[in-house]
């Protein structure tokens, strides 16, 4: 009898063992939900917009349904979305003056806008005119461009112009009318003069300290990278990007932009707060696009870190709404700004229809600032709506044909 019970046990013995081996082998042979997503094909296209996106837009401006139907009249009354615009293309790019060479970097900026504009109405209108137009502004730019230079500015121009640029392609590709050689050329001018310059300033910031330049240099190489990796496929660059969102160590990582959290308000004072408010709203434009094009990837940086992402655009929303915020002293290596800075204050950027459908109308957030301003620029106009240098460039636009996702009341 000792004999069977001593074989029972042992026998439990070994099926517990076994089993354990089993589980161990499974987990060990089955992909974690973070490598599923990993080797997970890119949704194209799937930057800023979505072919759901463009549906939505088309079936309400078949009823002229408000506002995107003012959205849509921004965007054709805007002369980047004419069929009379001609590229001009450089080999070289300056921003920044050199001593030698001038600046010529608005040529650029123009052109991305008009390819942007002119690859929306294609989208929305099917009119291939439009296409073909914006296909001849991005073959232009890639039989010709080889270099971006200047002073350190120009990594502004390879990091605003470089995702504003992957997203005029990312919404042409798969168009008949670009062969596939000029878009694999396009993509070869994202990867080689673009991106480069993107990575080399996030990891050495031009060998400065980390907390020397404002957040929203790093928000821009962020962008451009996540948007290169996307229109290349490139998993790598798409993750560069998220990692640094995440725990990079400049100030455009998301804990060192919104900074300082003040929970009784629901707000966090942003990182170029106290330097004027033109900065402080260029960085929420920069989030506010970085987080949309990784959201159409599947990857939630919105809701990040309780979404502090939200937080900052409240804080940026409301001071410049002529509110009154809390405010600490922010200091780094080279400055000390005891108060809240009232240069700018009242800047206009078309960047918060995305924040204001995003987190009140689809997710349900209460942000009262982020809607106030959204509902002031209604409709939001494109690149050249808001002056005619770069500021009027840093952001694409046309957010309340593009994001709006119910109609006004």
């Amino acid at each position: 009898m000792k004999t069977s019970t001593a074989i029972l046990r042992s026998g439990r013995a070994i099926l517990r063992r076994c089993i354990a081996v089993a589980l161990l082998s499974a987990a060990v042979a089955l992909p974690s939900a973070g490598a599923v997503a990993a080797n997970r094909p890119f949704t194209h296209p799937g930057l800023l917009h979505t072919d759901a996106d463009f549906s939505r837009i088309k079936t309400r401006l078949v009823a002229s349904t408000q506002p995107w139907q003012d959205g849509w009249n921004r965007l054709t009354a805007n002369g980047h979305a004419s069929l009379f615009w001609t590229a001009r293309p450089q080999a070289v790019v300056y921003r920044g003056y050199d001593g030698v060479h001038s600046e010529n970097y608005s040529l650029l900026y123009n052109d991305v806008a008009a390819a942007y504009a002119l690859a929306l109405r294609w989208k929305i209108s099917g009119d291939s005119r439009y296409a073909d137009k914006a296909v001849e502004i991005m073959n232009a730019w890639s039989g010709t461009l080889t270099a971006i230079r200047g002073t350190s500015d120009a990594a502004l121009a390879a990091g605003i112009y470089g995702y504003e640029f992957a997203n005029a392609a990312e919404l042409m590709r798969g168009y008949s009318g670009w062969s596939a050689a000029d878009f694999k050329r396009f993509q070869s001018m994202m990867l080689t003069v673009f991106y480069p310059i993107n990575h080399d300033f996030l990891v050495r910031h031009n060998n400065a300290r980390i907390d020397h330049y404002w957040a929203n240099w790093d928000l821009a190489q962020m962008a451009s990278i996540l948007a290169i990796g996307v229109l290349t496929d490139r998993r790598d660059l798409y993750a560069e990007a998220i990692s640094y969102f995440k725990s990079g160590a400049g100030n455009g990582s998301v804990e060192h932009l919104v900074w300082k959290l003040y929970p009784g308000h629901a707000m966090g004072q942003v990182q170029e707060s106290g330097r004027d408010q033109g900065h402080a709203s260029l960085d929420i434009a920069l989030v506010g696009a970085l987080c949309q094009m990784a959201w159409n990837q599947g990857t939630d940086l919105f809701n990040y870190d309780n979404a502090r992402v939200l937080r900052g655009a409240e804080y940026v929303a409301a001071y410049n709404l002529g509110e009154r915020v809390p405010y600490t002293t922010y200091t780094n290596s080279d400055v000390t700004q005891p108060e809240i800075s009232s240069a700018g204050r009242g800047n206009e950027r078309p960047a918060w229809e995305l924040l204001y459908n995003h987190y009140v109308v689809l997710k349900g957030f209460k942000a009262p600032h982020v809607a106030a301003f959204a509902a002031k620029l209604r409709p939001e106009g494109g690149g050249g709506n808001y002056g005619p240098n770069s500021g009027g460039y840093d952001q694409l636009g046309y957010g309340t044909l593009m994001y709006t996702l119910q109609p006004t009341r």
